[in-house]
């Protein structure tokens, strides 16, 4: 990589991931930024571009934790600071990179030296490393769940702790965080969510005359770095010196009561929960006022924070796209409007201009790896947009995410298309019945896949079970084990006084048991069988209900629909329960049920599984009546193909979808077959007034328990 960062004002397009990036350097507070969307969009180009227009940070010499000299911390591991020596050094950049562990986050401390001398042997972690500059975790929803808790608590309170056994330490972590996301690969938790302070979408730009300019300075950038970046050092320069200057003006700037109401009021419209949104909107409004040169902040301001703040905030499950109605904000807007409020200068007042790219001077920022992507408007196209300090117009929104497309209106069907056409041809997609909250379906025996919330598994977190010799490096001690195992060794150790000599070989770890996420592999009927309109709407209603949970408990999911001669794998496995919802939704059905076909398609793609994520076990949830249709003695291949997965141990459950006062009980064979255990539609749910809850087991029979969902 390249020694000299791509300038940040060199960027095309982005102009929401700019801005946004631009208000949490003026103001910190805000939170930090999400960033959603497609791979290949410069982001952390962009990031990279903006810790060099931070000022220098004077730290004190020598201190691994980055204290300001002029108000060192207290408590800081590496302390207490001596009056004198700092120096200045360039503001951090720092990667988390996906497969951290807790220790590299947070940091280490050496239980061994804390337990035998009572020193704090404490190994600085990459909290330590970000403070007072940048943190960039890209594919931030790929981490494991308690290290996103770990970084957004630090990110909260600026401060990051590390408790072992008794022994803790505390350092400070302030920092900006910027994540990076593809929805594709799922969805971060609505309580993670709501800690990022600002969201922003962004799409390489569909406008050929941009892409040409992204490829022509990204080729210009890596032909001569150091040419092509003094070439934009003057609108480096005017960046770093407005975002200066409205650092230097935030404090003075006036968050009036009617602006604090028009807050209020748009949250509280949006239904969005807590207060966070609340706090978060009012100092980005700030910010936008300080980066235009005002003391007062106004209601487009308002509106723009809104537009950054809100998207993410209004996601209740995760079938909700993000977004915001800019017609119902507008109109929140103007209705809790303050009469007062001061109208905008009609004339410039001379301040300094922004440059043609966008704030901060320079041209405006581009899509691609050597700038950003995301729509621009045509303005923003133009050579010479020039925009007065006192009253700069901030970058258009990216265009929300459009919604999915109605469902068909059943009642544009004839009846005699509700009726089961065992071979019939293709029928259109039927509508999802409501989700409801399924029975939780495990996997047998004890895995060591992703922490998650369904099959019994050793993992970092949990209950402690047991002690063993420490694997790597020590993270969780188990002290009675520890004690034991020191004990028989005191006299020869010339142990005189009271204490415990503790070495390193008597050192042990906590064995713990929590629960892992599993791959949830669908293998869905979508045959002439299974077509009728009520019938197919509940079993979609089932398979979104199975998605839910499957999303609630971390796990993977993947989707195989077969029908009329074939089984297609609809849906790799992937973190993305959007993807299933909207494959489910639009799963057309009609035709013969080779059910032998969609068997075998599951064994492959569970061998390729296998060997790409060994620790993840899978768990194969088949959705049918039962019947088998297509190819020749389809019920022996459908029986052959059912055992091979039984014998592999490959846990599973089949959802049976037979209906009618007749029923062959074709499904419960399936089971059999598969060493699984089936269930009913009815049985599936949490709230059954049945109490039975059937386990899924890899071996043997059907077992019933009442275990509790």
């Amino acid at each position: 990589m390249a020694s000299v960062p791509y300038p940040f004002t060199a960027v095309v397009g982005m102009s929401d991931m700019r801005l946004s990036l631009l208000l949490n350097a003026i103001s910190p507070a805000i939170g930090g930024v999400l960033v959603r969307g497609e791979k290949g969009t410069a982001k952390s180009t962009i990031v990279r571009g903006l810790t060099a227009l931070m000022p220098d940070v004077p730290v004190v010499t020598g201190c691994r934790f980055s204290c300001d000299p002029t108000a060192p911390d207290p408590a800081c591991p590496d302390g207490p600071h001596e009056a004198g020596g700092s120096e200045e050094r360039p503001a951090r950049m720092v990667e988390l990179p996906v497969g951290a562990s807790e220790d590299r986050l947070v940091g280490a401390l050496d239980i061994e030296r804390a337990l035998s001398e009572g020193v704090k042997a404490f190994e600085p972690g990459l909290l330590a490393d970000a403070h007072r500059g940048i943190l960039y975790v890209d594919e931030v929803n790929l981490l494991h769940d308690h290290l996103v808790d770990l970084l957004l608590d630090a990110a909260a309170m600026g401060a990051s702790y590390v408790e072992r056994e008794g022994v803790s330490v505390r350092h400070a972590a302030r920092f900006l965080l910027v994540g990076t996301m593809n929805p594709e690969e799922g969805e971060l938790r609505p309580q993670l969510l709501d800690r990022f302070g600002l969201t922003v979408e962004v799409a390489a730009s569909r406008e050929p005359d941009q892409r040409v300019e992204v490829v022509r300075r990204r080729l210009d950038y890596d032909a001569d770095p150091e040419g092509f970046a003094a070439r934009w050092a003057a609108e480096e320069g005017e960046l770093r010196e407005r975002i200066a200057a409205a650092r230097a003006l935030l404090p003075d700037v006036v968050l009036g009561d009617a602006v604090l109401r028009q807050i209020a009021a748009v949250c509280a419209g949006f239904e969005v929960d807590g207060m966070r949104a609340d706090i978060v909107m009012a100092r980005t409004a700030g910010a936008l006022a300080a980066w235009a040169g005002r003391t007062e902040v106004r209601e487009e301001d308002v509106r723009q924070a809104a537009l950054l703040a809100l998207p993410h905030r209004r996601r209740r499950n995760p079938f909700d796209a993000p977004g915001l109605d800019e017609d119902k904000l507008d109109q929140i807007l103007e209705e809790f409007g303050a009469d007062d409020d001061p109208e905008p200068d009609p004339e410039p007042d001379g301040g300094p201009e922004d440059g043609p790219d966008g704030p901060g001077g320079g041209q405006p920022p581009q899509d691609g790896d050597g700038g950003t992507d995301g729509p621009q408007s045509q303005d923003a196209q133009a050579p010479h947009d020039q925009t007065p300090h006192d009253q700069p117009q901030l970058p258009e929104q990216s265009p929300a995410p459009e919604a999915d497309p109605a469902p068909a209106d059943p009642k544009a069907h004839s009846r005699n298309a509700e009726e089961e056409a065992p071979g019939g041809g293709e029928k259109a997609a039927v509508a999802a019945g409501d989700p409801f909250r399924t029975r939780r379906l495990d996997v047998p025996g004890l895995g060591e896949g992703a922490d998650g919330r369904r099959s019994r598994a050793r993992t970092a977190h949990g209950r402690t079970t047991g002690a063993r010799r420490p694997q790597g490096t020590l993270t969780k001690l188990h002290l009675a084990a520890t004690v034991q195992a020191a004990a028989p060794h005191q006299v020869a150790r010339g142990r005189s006084g009271p204490g415990l000599v503790v070495r390193r070989d008597d050192l042990r770890e906590a064995v713990r048991e929590g629960r892992e996420g599993n791959l949830v592999l669908f293998v869905v009927d979508a045959s002439g069988s299974m077509a009728a309109r009520k019938r197919m709407s509940a079993v979609k209603g089932a398979v979104l209900s199975l998605l839910l949970d499957a999303y609630q408990r971390r796990d993977k999911i993947g989707m195989i629909t077969f029908r009329k001669a074939e089984a297609e794998l609809a849906l790799p496995p992937t973190s993305s329960v959007e993807a299933g919802a909207a494959r489910l939704e639009s799963l057309p059905t009609g035709g013969r049920t080779p059910l032998a076909a969609g068997l075998l398609k599951a064994h492959e793609v569970l061998r390729v599984e296998r060997l790409r994520d060994a620790s993840r076990r899978p768990l194969l949830v088949v959705v049918t009546d039962g019947r088998s249709t297509g190819g020749p003695d389809p019920l022996a291949r459908t029986s052959r193909a059912a055992r091979l997965l039984g014998a592999e141990g490959v846990a599973s459950v089949v959802v049976d979808c037979e209906a009618g006062p007749v029923r062959l009980g074709l499904a419960r064979e399936l089971a059999r077959d598969l060493q699984g255990t089936a269930v009913t539609l009815d049985e599936l749910r949490a709230d059954s007034v049945s109490a039975l809850v059937r386990d899924v087991r890899g071996q043997g029979t059907h077992h019933t328990t009442r275990r509790a969902a």
